[in-house]
């Protein structure tokens, strides 16, 4: 299993941030690797939606459905896959106010996909976009957030 961690920083305040992030059925339309995420449930701070990623390098989609819980207050969101195409998928974005008013969100995955026949070499490719994907994510809520904002 790889775990994946990045960060981005937005001048844009910390509630626009967090409620951009909340707001998952948008994706498709900032992050070109995400085909489209359907909200199945949505009960309090608990969110069930179904994905489907599209990895262009290997010709091939990921399809997952995901339990999101949003904690409003500590502006937390922990995140695990409960079906799909992935061993484990899960993990928590984290938000914070700096001290100039913009804000700071970090994201931690844990992530393992078993692909008979391909191996260390797949395992290694599914991580590197991974990363990729969430640095992505992170940068294109800050930009919106930030378009907002202003």
């Amino acid at each position: 299993m790889g775990v994946v961690k990045c960060s981005q920083e937005s001048s844009a305040p910390v509630d626009l941030l967090y409620r951009l992030a909340k707001d998952v059925e948008s994706f498709p339309e900032i992050m070109p690797d995400v085909e489209s995420v359907e909200i199945l449930e949505r009960d309090g701070p608990r969110t069930i939606s179904r994905w489907v990623g599209v990895v262009k390098q290997l010709g091939r989609k990921l399809r997952w459905t995901e339990q999101d819980q949003w904690d409003d207050e500590r502006r937390v969101c922990s995140f695990e896959q409960i079906e799909g195409d992935y061993d484990v998928y899960k993990g928590t974005w984290t938000f914070s106010e700096r001290a100039d008013g913009g804000s700071l969100v970090e994201m931690e995955i844990e992530v393992e996909i078993n692909v008979p026949l391909v191996g260390a070499l797949l395992k290694s490719l599914v991580m590197k976009l991974t990363r990729q994907n969430a640095e992505g994510m992170l940068e294109a809520l800050a930009r919106k957030a930030e378009a907002q904002a202003s």
